[in-house]
C-alpha cells in the first residue's frame, strides 16, 4: 500500500499540476471555435496533429530510454547527458534540412499560401525535443514540483500571449482605434503557433540549472549505441502510437476535393475530440507518475501483484471520467463553439477509445521490463496499420465518424494484443474478470441514459438529475463490491 500512495500521490503532484494547466489551456477551445471558423480551426488542428508525429521521430524514445538506464546505472547524470547531446544535436539537424524545404513542404500539405506556418512548427517541434531530456531528469529525481511549476509556465505564457493577439489587440482595434504592439490583423490564426513559439523558447530558460548538470558527465559513445539498440524499438512504437493518435486529424482533410471543406470538416473533429479533454487529462498525468513508478518498483518482490491492483484503480477512474462526460454532453458541448456541434456524436466513441489506450498503456509496462521492446513495436505496428487501412476505407464513406471508430477498434485490438502477449512472456494477476464487468456496467449505464432520452414520458428537466443518479449508482456499485471483496480477502 505504500507502494501505491506514492504513485497516488505523485499522480496527483503532476495531476493537479498538469490538469490545472492544461485545463486552463482548453478554455482556449471556446476562444478559437468561437474567433475562427471550422476551416480556420482545421488548419490549427492538421498542423498540430503533424506535431505528434515528429515529436516522437526527434526524441526517438530517448525518455523512456533515460528512465531505463538511469535505474540501471550507478551515475544517472552519465545517462542524461549522452541522451541530452543526442537529442539536441538531431533536434538542430532537423531545423538546418526542414527549414530549407518549408515552401515544399507547405505546398505538399496544401497550405502553400503560408509557408510562414511550417517555419514556426520546425522551430516549436525542435524546442520542445530539446526540452524533453530535461522534463524527463526532472521526474527521473522526483522533482515534481518544479516539473509543474515549468509545465504551467509554458502553458500561461501561451494563453496569455493567445488572448492578448486574438482577444484584446482586435478589442482596441474595433473600439478603441489603437494599434497594439507586435500586431498585425492579417497574421490571424498564426498567432497561436507564434504564441506555442514564444512559450517553448520561455521554457528554455527554466532548464539552466538541467543544461549545467549535463557537465556533471561527458558523452559516452558506448553508452549511447546500447541506448539507441534499447530506444529506437521505443521510437517505432512512439510513432506507430502516434498513427493511432492523430493520423485522422491528418487524413480527412485530403479525402475531400475542396481543402476548403475539408479543413472545415477536420476543425469539427478537432474541436469534439477536445471534449474527451478530462479522460486524456488523467492518463497523461497518470503516466507521467506511473513510468518511473513501475521501473522503480522492478526490483522488488510483489511488483506483479502491485501492478494489478493499480490497473483495477486506473479502470474505475477512467470509467468514471467516461460517465461524468457522456451522461453530461450537454453541459460539455458549450466548451465549443455552436458551429462545431455537429460532432458531438463521436465523442463517446473518442472516450471509450482512450480508456482502451490507458488499459494498454498498463499492459504495456511487462515489454518495456523485460526489455522485449521489439515485441511493443510490433504491437503498437499492427496497431498503426489497423488505423491506417480502416481511416483509408471509412473516412470517404463515414467522413470524421468513421475516423473515431477506427481509432476505438485500433485502440481496442492493441489492448487484446498486447494482453494475451504479457500473459506468455510476463504474466501479471489482473483481474480481468472484473476489469471487464466494471466496463460493461458503465456502458449499460450509458446506453440506459441514452435509452431514456429517447422515450416520451422522459422530462427533459430532470435529465441532469437522472443522470447524476445513475453515475452515483455506478460509484456506490463499485464501493460496494469492492468492500465486499476485501471483508472475503480478509476471511481468507
Amino acid at each position: 500500500m505504500g507502494a501505491l500512495k506514492k504513485l497516488a500521490s505523485q499522480t496527483a503532484v503532476y495531476g493537479v499540476s498538469h490538469i490545472a494547466g492544461k485545463f486552463l489551456n482548453y478554455l482556449l477551445v471556446p476562444l478559437y471555435t468561437n474567433v475562427f471558423n471550422p476551416e480556420a480551426y482545421g488548419i490549427n488542428t492538421q498542423l498540430y496533429a503533424f506535431v505528434a508525429f515528429f515529436n516522437v521521430l526527434l526524441t526517438y524514445g530517448m525518455e523512456t530510454t533515460f528512465f531505463r538506464f538511469a535505474s540501471k546505472k550507478e551515475q544517472p547524470e552519465q545517462v542524461y547527458t549522452t541522451a541530452f547531446i543526442s537529442v539536441f544535436f538531431t533536434s538542430s539537424l532537423f531545423v538546418l534540412i526542414f527549414s530549407f524545404f518549408t515552401p515544399q513542404i507547405a505546398n505538399a500539405i496544401k497550405l502553400n499560401e503560408h509557408p510562414e506556418y511550417i517555419q514556426y512548427f520546425i522551430w516549436i517541434m525542435a524546442l520542445d525535443a530539446v526540452a524533453a531530456l530535461p522534463f524527463a531528469y526532472l521526474r527521473q529525481q522526483e522533482k515534481t514540483l518544479k516539473f509543474a511549476l515549468v509545465k504551467n509556465a509554458n502553458i500561461l505564457v501561451n494563453i496569455a500571449l493567445n488572448l492578448y493577439f486574438l482577444l484584446l489587440c482586435p478589442h482596441l482595434v474595433d473600439a478603441h482605434g489603437i494599434s497594439p504592439l507586435f500586431y498585425d490583423a492579417s497574421i490571424g490564426i498564426g498567432y497561436i503557433f507564434i504564441a506555442n513559439l514564444v512559450a517553448s523558447l520561455i521554457t528554455l530558460l527554466f532548464f539552466i540549472p538541467e543544461f549545467i548538470t549535463i557537465r556533471k558527465g561527458k558523452f559516452d559513445y558506448a553508452l549511447w549505441k546500447e541506448m539507441l539498440i534499447y530506444a529506437l524499438p521505443m521510437m517505432v512504437v512512439g510513432f506507430a502510437g502516434m498513427i493511432n493518435e492523430t493520423l485522422d486529424r491528418t487524413l480527412i482533410t485530403w479525402f475531400y476535393p475542396d481543402a476548403a471543406v475539408g479543413r472545415a470538416m477536420n476543425g469539427i473533429y478537432g474541436a469534439n475530440y477536445k471534449l474527451a479533454i478530462l479522460m486524456t487529462l488523467f492518463i497523461q498525468a497518470y503516466r507521467y507518475a506511473a513510468e518511473p513508478f513501475f521501473f522503480a518498483h522492478a526490483k522488488t518482490s510483489d511488483k506483479r501483484e502491485i501492478y494489478a491492483r493499480v490497473m483495477n484503480y486506473f479502470v474505475w477512474i477512467c470509467l468514471f471520467l467516461f460517465l461524468l462526460v457522456t451522461l453530461f454532453l450537454d453541459l460539455f458541448k458549450q466548451f465549443i463553439g455552436p458551429d462545431f456541434r455537429s460532432g458531438l456524436h463521436v465523442v463517446p466513441v473518442l472516450l471509450l477509445a482512450n480508456l482502451f489506450l490507458g488499459i494498454y498503456y498498463n499492459l504495456s509496462i511487462w515489454y518495456k521490463l523485460s526489455d522485449q521492446t521489439n515485441k511493443g513495436a510490433m504491437i503498437s505496428i499492427i496497431g498503426a496499420l489497423i488505423t491506417i487501412l480502416l481511416n483509408i476505407w471509412w473516412i470517404p464513406i463515414y467522413g470524421f465518424t468513421g475516423a473515431a471508430w477506427a481509432t476505438l477498434i485500433c485502440y481496442a485490438s492493441m489492448m487484446v494484443i498486447c494482453y494475451v502477449m504479457g500473459k506468455k512472456y510476463y504474466p501479471i494477476p489482473y483481474n480481468t474478470s472484473k476489469v471487464v464487468g466494471y466496463i460493461l456496467l458503465a456502458l449499460g449505464i450509458y446506453l440506459f441514459s441514452h435509452f431514456l432520452k429517447t422515450q416520451s414520458f422522459y422530462i427533459q428537466s430532470i435529465q441532469h438529475f437522472g443522470n447524476a443518479a445513475l453515475l452515483i449508482l455506478f460509484i456506490v456499485f463499485v464501493w460496494l463490491f469492492e468492500r465486499r471483496q476485501k471483508i472475503v480477502t480478509s476471511s481468507d
